[in-house]
Order: structure tokens, then C-alpha cells, then sequence
């Protein structure tokens, strides 16, 4: 990944890591059936090399991604329109992968959120509603 993400010690660098590592949400963009971009706001996980996405199993960015497996992440930018980054990459389907209860990052990262979501109910409703593994490898980087 080292040719695709940029060095973190650069300013653009360092944004890129920063929205990896701290934000909440980022737009996840498949392609409709008739070409149409799709966005979506989904919580993500970075683990150094990928993009984790966890989904519900009618969700169309499922179908999406299984035929057309180009996707673009999205970050919010800040109110004056900077801080921007876009990643393009490619997505699968991972069959067989952890549940989001079973990755600590992910639980560290959203564990409060998803209680919030599914209050007085077990650690894995969360993983339960959102059994879908999608995995993202970046192939491009860009912004400003």
C-alpha cells in the first residue's frame, strides 16, 4: 500500500491518516445496475492496508458490489471546504471474515455506537443486523 496511500509525514499525508483514524462516517460510493453512482454514509474500519465495511444483507451495495466492484470512499471536508480526500479503490465481498463483534478495533471504534443502536441487547445484535463483510483496497488518493 505504500505506492497508494501517501506518507503520513506529508501534510496531505497526514489528513489522509487523520480521517482514516478518527472519523466516524465516510461516504461509500458503488455503481447502480444503470450506471448511477450510489453513496452511502457507513462506519468504516482502516486496518493499514483496507477499508472494512460491515452491511445489512438486503442492502443493495451488496448486488452493487459483486458486479461492479469499483467503489469511491468519501470524507467529509471541513466547513471551508478543505481537508478533502477521495480513495478509489475495489471492493469484495469477503466470505467467512470476522463478525463485526469479533474484531477489537471495530468494537473499540463503534461498540458504543451499536449499543446505542440496539440498547439492552446482546454485544453481537450489531453484527447480527450487519453480517455483510465488504473489504476495500485503495488504489488511488486524492484530494486537497
Amino acid at each position: 500500500m505504500g505506492d497508494v496511500m501517501p506518507d503520513p509525514s506529508t501534510p496531505f499525508g497526514e489528513m489522509v491518516a487523520q480521517h482514516l483514524r478518527d472519523d466516524v462516517i465516510v461516504w461509500l460510493t458503488t455503481v447502480g445496475a444503470d450506471g448511477t453512482p450510489q453513496p452511502n454514509p457507513v462506519w468504516f474500519l482502516w486496518d493499514g492496508e483496507t477499508v472494512l465495511v460491515y452491511s445489512r444483507t438486503d442492502a443493495k451495495r451488496n448486488d452493487h458490489v459483486r458486479a461492479r466492484p469499483k467503489v469511491a470512499l468519501n470524507f467529509d471536508s471541513v466547513e471551508d471546504g478543505e481537508s478533502v480526500v477521495v480513495i478509489t479503490g475495489e471492493a469484495t465481498i469477503e466470505e467467512g471474515a470476522p463478525l463485526a463483534h469479533e474484531v477489537p478495533a471495530y468494537m473499540t471504534k463503534y461498540g458504543a455506537r451499536a449499543a446505542e443502536i440496539f440498547p439492552n441487547q446482546p454485544v453481537d445484535a450489531f453484527a447480527r443486523a450487519y453480517p455483510v463483510v465488504i473489504r476495500i483496497t485503495p488504489k488511488r488518493v486524492r484530494g486537497f
